[in-house]
Order: C-alpha cells, then sequence, then structure tokens
C-alpha cells in the first residue's frame, strides 16, 4: 500500500523531527498516513537504517535535556515509517508510489544535495528503468512522471535542507534541469504552478544515532513552514508554526544558533582543543562562554535591534543558553565542524551582510576572524 508521505533522506535528524512529528500525529488521527523512506546514497550506514525501518517494528528517539527548566529524560517510540526503499533497487516501485497516492515529499539531502550529476540526462525520461545519480533529477523524473498519470491532485513538496528558501531554491533546480532537458512548457508550468514548494526552517539538535536506527534529541523543536495556498501538511503538530514572516524564524536559528555553533567549531579548529569536546563543555569554559555571549550581544544583537526584533531575539537566546548548556546531548563539535567552509559562508556572511546593509557602523571582529579562519583564544 502507497504510503501518502514519501521521503528522501534516512538521517538522525529526520527520524527524531518529520518523522517523530508524524507518528506523534498519527496517535491523534491528526497525519495524512505513513511515510515511505528512501535512501538515495549508498552510504552503509543509510543501507543499515533502512534494513532496519523495512520490518517495520519502529524505532526509538531518546528526548534528553532541558525545557523551560524542566528536565527531560524520555524514550519515545516512532511508528510512522512504514515502508523503507532503496532508490536503485526500489525505482519502479518509486515510479508508482508517485504516480499513485503520494501527497506530501520530504527531503533532506545535505549540503550537496541539490548538486546535479553531468551523467543525468534527457535520456534517462526513455529509459524509465534507469535510475538518475542526482537528487534534483531523480526527482524530475518522478515529478514528470506525476504529470503524466494524474496531474491534478496536489502534492506540496518540504525541502529540509538547512537552505534560505529552500522550497525556492530547490524549484528552481528542477525546473532549469527541466528546461534544460527540454521537457513540454506544460511540464514545466504545471512544476512551478501546481506542485507547492515550501519553504521551511526545521530546528531541533539531534546530537547522536542509535544503532541501527533511532537517535537521540533534545525536547526543543521548531519546523516553521511559510504560508502558501493549497498547502498540504504532512501532519498537524504543536511544534509546527505557519507563519507569514520565515525570515524572522530563520534569521533568529542562523544568526544565534548557527552562527553560535560555527564560531564554536571554528574555535575548537583553530585553537587545537580536544577531539571529542562537546557543546556543553565548550560552554562551560569560562573564556570561551565570554567570548561567544560577546559575538552575541555586540555583533549580532544589534542587527536585531535594528529591524525592531531585539525582544524576540533576546527570548530565543533564553532557549539557546539552555539548550547549549544541556547536560544530556553528547553533542560534539567535531561533528559541527564537518562541511565548515561552506557553513561558515551560509551562516557567519549573512550575519555582516545585513548589518552592511542596514548601515550599522558595527566592526564584528570575531565574525570577520572566524569567517576569515584567524579567529583565536580571548
Amino acid at each position: 500500500m502507497t504510503q501518502p508521505i514519501l521521503q528522501f533522506g534516512t538521517s538522525r535528524f529526520l527520524q527524531a523531527h518529520v518523522d517523530l512529528f508524524v507518528s506523534q500525529a498519527l496517535a491523534r488521527g491528526q497525519a495524512l498516513g505513513g511515510i515511505t523512506v528512501v535512501q538515495t546514497t549508498h552510504n552503509p550506514a543509510s543501507a543499515q537504517r533502512v534494513a532496519a525501518l523495512a520490518q517495520g517494528a519502529g524505532y526509538p528517539v531518546h528526548l534528553r535535556g532541558l525545557l523551560r527548566g524542566e528536565r527531560i529524560d524520555s524514550t519515545v517510540t516512532c511508528n510512522a515509517v512504514r515502508q523503507a526503499w532503496q532508490a536503485d533497487a526500489d525505482w519502479p516501485r518509486l515510479l508508482e508510489a508517485v504516480a499513485g497516492e503520494v501527497r506530501v515529499i520530504v527531503s533532506n539531502t545535505a549540503d550537496r544535495g541539490y548538486q546535479l550529476d553531468a551523467q543525468d540526462g534527457p535520456d534517462l525520461l526513455a529509459s524509465p528503468s534507469r535510475v538518475p545519480r542526482s537528487f534534483p533529477a531523480k526527482l524530475l523524473v518522478l515529478l514528470r512522471h506525476r504529470w503524466q498519470q494524474q496531474p491534478e491532485a496536489p502534492l506540496s513538496i518540504f525541502p529540509c535542507e538547512l537552505i534560505e528558501r529552500n522550497g525556492d531554491a530547490l524549484r528552481e533546480v528542477v525546473c532549469g534541469l527541466a528546461a534544460g532537458w527540454a521537457l513540454p512548457a506544460d511540464c514545466i508550468a504545471w512544476l512551478r504552478q501546481h506542485c507547492v514548494w515550501a519553504n521551511s526552517l526545521v530546528d531541533r539538535i539531534v546530537s547522536e544515532a542509535l544503532d541501527p536506527v533511532g537517535a537521540v534529541a533534545e525536547p526543543y523543536a521548531l519546523w516553521a513552514v511559510e504560508k502558501q495556498d493549497r498547502l498540504v501538511l504532512p501532519c498537524e503538530h504543536e511544534a509546527i508554526v505557519l507563519t507569514d514572516d520565515l525570515d524572522h524564524h530563520e534569521r533568529l536559528k542562523l544568526f544565534l544558533l548557527n552562527a553560535g555553533h560555527t564560531y564554536l567549531a571554528e574555535r575548537w579548529l583553530v585553537d587545537g582543543r580536544a577531539a571529542d569536546e562537546t557543546v556543553q563543555q565548550a560552554m562551560n569554559d569560562a573564556a570561551l562562554r565570554a567570548a561567544l555571549e560577546s559575538l552575541w550581544a555586540e555583533e549580532v544583537l544589534p542587527v536585531f535591534d535594528a529591524l525592531g526584533q531585539r525582544d524576540a531575539a533576546l527570548a530565543y537566546l533564553v532557549d539557546l543558553r539552555e539548550r547549549l548548556l544541556n547536560p544530556f546531548l553528547a553533542h560534539r563539535l567535531a561533528d559541527i565542524a564537518q562541511n565548515h567552509a561552506q557553513k561558515k559562508q551560509r551562516r557567519l556572511a549573512p550575519v555582516l551582510a545585513l548589518a552592511s546593509q542596514l548601515g550599522l557602523d558595527l566592526a564584528q571582529p570575531r565574525l570577520r576572524a572566524a569567517l576569515a579562519g584567524t579567529a583565536q583564544s580571548e
């Protein structure tokens, strides 16, 4: 039986975020239905997760941490994933599913997920047994099949990658590829106008994977989704916020949480700190904590002040400090430092750019030094 939610990606984050939301909503009768998870890579760890998920027994999510002063330490079972496939092995089933009852597509394909592959070309459209290599090409072939089979059925696409306006970005990649493959104008118009590409922001620290499937996560969670006509949500959940101002939620997370994480990772790299140091340990280092607090107070908060959003930023920081000081999560700086150069450009440079755009006379020495790779102990 086809599930109404199709998910590309098997990450621990999705397991403890979207999948858990759907599981909790299913128990209340507030979800579209179950999830089919699709592995798109050849990563052995992903293959193990898919094999475990395919058994349909559910998996544990440990929620551990502080939430507004309350200590949370509980284990919940996620039962939302009903099918688990591998794209190369199950491509015909994927085509059939997308042409059937799928109403929502979710993705989390990591930092390079939107990159194209030169080996993917329009010849794939004439060879349904051939599997595209890149995620955008996979999605285009599947959506084109959907357009041919049932173009009137509603379809909402929720990229969860940490990319600014991720729905718009993925739409442009897919539609650009469609134009390059010379798909009919009616098909490209359908991709742009009928499919609903949701811009959204995900926010939950998921620090550890469990073997073979499952995760350890903080209690805090947010999925901010920009309002759109005809948008179909996978479920109703208290952590899903529909908003007319997604930029506000993105700035809070990017400028405070993500920039803070990346600053700590930069100092971890440049200062040669302990290989297994966690965020919580770094936050309990008095000198490093003082440097991070100065970065927030002197280099970031003035930007929110100029936007008239200082109070919201201060409130976010209250929760954020509690999250970063979580004694239960082994959130290693080594993990945060992966793809560090790209993360610095995405997380630090926008703070500097917006400060300049607003005409603020800020030195922002810590942000500039971290971006340049010259941050030193203070």
